[in-house]
């Protein structure tokens, strides 16, 4: 259930005369793509998803760089594609494709999302869109989602073993890995122009 707030908020924005691109930030775990995909369900044919996701490097890429042990921190995705797909976006040009992510398989798979010209809004999240300068300077509000750590952790560890690794391993990623990304992210909360309470 969306907070009536927070669907108002989004409706003014697909109401404002031409495409207008709200982002949704936080650290991993705190509920940005429920809310993100809850939003879009709420606002019906009037926006669409795009997850800063798509923009992963792939697992081969990450390995030849050296930073597969790090997937999820900043250097690990493409920013300034996703940069460019905003760019794209804000014009309203023709159907634009965007990439998603497949945990099922831990790689981005492009092509995977259209945006029709005619969409008012695109709803985009991610942990670092008040991070990447580029980014954040093609959207026109960012919210920034924030929950309990305790809370954020239990469902990291979920998710991880949910996607396949053993509960130790998901226990380790997540206090190393997932952790300092969260650290890195919670210091652009300033940046946001709405600080929303997770659930």
């Amino acid at each position: 259930m969306i907070p009536t707030d927070l669907l108002e908020r989004a409706q003014a924005l697909a109401g404002a005369g031409r495409r207008r691109i709200l982002g949704i930030a936080g650290a991993p775990g705190a509920g940005k793509s429920t809310l993100a995909e809850g939003l879009v369900e709420a606002l019906g044919g009037l926006a669409v998803l795009v997850p800063m996701d798509g923009f992963h490097l792939a697992q081969a890429e990450l390995e030849r760089l050296g930073r597969a042990g790090r997937k999820g921190a900043s250097d690990t995705f493409d920013a300034g594609g996703y940069a460019a797909l905003l760019e794209r976006l804000r014009t309203g040009e023709d159907t634009v494709y965007a990439p998603a992510f497949d945990r099922s398989i831990e790689e981005p798979v492009a092509g995977s999302i259209a945006v029709p010209a005619g969409v008012p809004l695109v709803i985009t999240e991610g942990n670092y869109l008040l991070h990447w300068e580029r980014a954040r300077g093609l959207l026109d509000e960012v919210w920034f989602l924030e929950i309990g750590a305790e809370e954020r952790v239990r469902r990291l560890v979920a998710r991880h073993v949910r996607y396949g690794k053993d509960p130790a391993e998901a226990e380790r990623w997540v206090r190393t890995s997932d952790e300092a990304n969260a650290r890195l992210v919670e210091a652009g909360r300033a940046r946001a122009d709405l600080v929303v309470a997770g659930q």
